[in-house]
């Protein structure tokens, strides 16, 4: 295999790329698939005592990343309140013109970009809708629909109303470390007007910092967007949390990650009059109905398998209608059976490794014990798909879980599974069925995303209007998938916090205000009295 060359990434502040003496580098997922291997063992001896040269020669070393100091935090935070004011002038359709070239930069790095998440480890389909998502969302017809949820603007016989959005002002965005380009979703706050400043994480640094350094950070400057308006760190989690959260320069923290720390980060920011925009666990229902087209849904089920179900929007139990539950299961086993790991980098596998194997096993034997029947995988294995107690791999594995009463006890359905585990529960049958299983689906303390497989449109239009719990739902499409003018994530409950709705991140990090403006003139009693 050619060994390409490595790219470094500084720090990007105030509009100067600043170097560091400290490094954080990205991996290629061969140093998980060969831990044993001698070139795994040579990465782990130079990343103790080996030279920056020595580092980027190394076929497992997909870049490196200049490291910020404390210091260089604060630094960001001031030319990011810098730019707020000089942002609040710039008209909303000149900002949108700084968003509006991205869509051309992404279509010409999206193999480059597609072929790094690769070799970070992501599933070559899940690569792809990453890149779909973020494609979506900057496209021209996305541009247009965030200038009119920005600003309004209503002529009455004496007043022109305005209803337009105003910044946070600063916003830190935190991204996940699963899926690390979707915090460039969270980019699109400086729609509002909002100042960003991003952290890379330190361990998955090289399809982000790509992103940013070679597609965003360019597209802005060829703008002419003020500088400061966007700034990059690679730094330390705790560090750089606890200096967000201190700092009064701070307006609103865009976080990615998991409920617990979430809702905990939540209460914090309340605490210092911040705002908290979350991104969390999810834990994704899908209701198959009697009339469903069971080859589809089926194929959408297995999306619970993509990346080995370690993503937070992937379905994670379903409710089957027990008129289709033994031909859907059926047809889960068949399918759930031939997904076969493989090399991300080389393969169209879906799998991936499993980073929570423990929590696995002890999750599938929790609901064995408490009367759930596995219908198919449950095994940990190897790299070809042979069985092995320590390989990286799990086989997609089926529950049965029959009765809601059961459902409610278990916790691979009511909590949020993160590796290949998908459970079906099979209530009973019976006239007030739809609406049980909406109460089920409105019960689930998680809401990011929901969906349906029907074709009766009583039942279509039940879910549609009744189903309260999820920043979105889908009917009769993939559950995964993203639709043009869908908010790429938001949700409510556990998957959002307290104000958790469909996230576009340019109305979540801003807020409404009202303009009336009178274009004749009355006097203040007749307004009042309607004289």
């Amino acid at each position: 295999m050619t060994q390409t060359a490595v790219r470094h990434f500084p720090l990007y502040i105030g509009g100067e790329r600043v170097d560091t003496d400290e490094r954080a580098y990205g991996m290629s997922v061969r140093a998980v698939l060969d831990p044993t291997g001698p070139e795994t063992a040579t990465l782990f001896r130079l990343l103790r005592e080996g030279s920056e040269e020595e580092l980027h020669a190394h076929p497992h070393v997909l870049c490196s990343a200049a490291l910020a100091t404390p210091a260089q935090g604060e630094a960001a935070l001031r030319a990011a309140a810098a730019a707020v004011p000089r942002l609040r002038a710039v008209p909303l359709a000149e900002r949108l013109g700084y968003i509006e070239n991205l869509h051309e930069r992404f279509l010409s790095h999206r193999d480059e970009l597609s072929r790094i998440l690769r070799m970070e480890g992501c599933p070559r389909r899940l690569a792809e809708a990453q890149l779909n998502v973020v494609l979506d969302l900057v496209r021209p017809e996305s541009l247009d629909q965030a200038r009119s949820l920005l600003r309004q603007e209503i002529t009455t016989a004496r007043h022109t109303i305005v209803l337009q959005r105003q910044p946070d002002g600063v916003v830190c965005v935190d991204p996940p470390a699963n899926a690390p380009l979707f915090g460039l979703i969270a980019s699109l706050v400086t729609l509002a007007g909002n100042a960003v400043v991003i952290r890379v994480p330190r361990s998955c640094a090289g399809s982000l910092s790509y992103a940013l350094h070679e597609i965003i950070i360019p597209a802005l400057e060829s703008c002419g967007a003020p500088a400061g308006m966007f700034n990059v760190l690679c730094a330390d989690y705790e560090v750089t949390m606890r200096q967000w959260l201190e700092s009064p320069l701070v307006d609103s923290i865009y976080y990615f990650g998991s409920s617990e720390h979430g809702l905990a980060l939540e209460r914090q920011c309340v605490e210092r009059g911040k705002r908290a925009i979350l991104e969390l666990s999810g834990n994704d229902g899908v209701l198959v109905w009697r009339d469903a087209d069971l080859e589809y849904a089926t194929a959408a089920l297995l999306e619970a398998f993509y990346a080995s179900g370690q993503t937070c929007f992937s379905p994670k139990y379903v409710i089957a209608h027990p008129a289709i539950a033994d031909e859907l299961f059926r047809r889960l086993k068949t399918a759930a059976s031939a997904l076969r790991p493989g090399d991300p980098e080389h393969s169209d596998t879906v799998l991936s490794p499993v980073l929570r194997a423990t929590a696995f096993h002890r999750c599938l034997n929790e609901a064995l014990d408490a009367g759930a029947t596995k219908i198919c995988g449950g095994n940990q294995v190897d790299l070809r798909g042979e069985p092995d107690p320590h390989g990286l791999f799990i086989e997609p594995t089926v529950l049965r879980v029959d009765g809601f009463t059961l459902a409610e006890t278990v916790a691979a359905v009511r909590e949020e599974t993160f590796f290949p585990l998908l459970s079906v529960v099979v209530p009973e049958d019976g006239p007030d069925l739809p609406a049980r299983s909406i109460a089920f689906l409105n019960g689930n303390a998680y809401g990011l995303r929901n969906s349906l497989w029907a074709e009766d449109q009583e039942v279509i239009e039940l879910f549609t209007t009744t189903v309260a719990n999820g920043g979105l739902l889908k009917v009769n499409d993939s559950h995964l998938g993203h639709a043009p003018y869908l908010p790429g994530l938001g949700g409510t409950g556990h998957s959002g916090g307290t104000h958790g709705e469909a996230a576009y991140p340019f109305l979540r990090a801003s807020r409404l205000q009202a303009v009336a403006i009178a274009t004749t003139r009355t006097h203040p009693r007749d307004a009042i009295l309607g004289g």
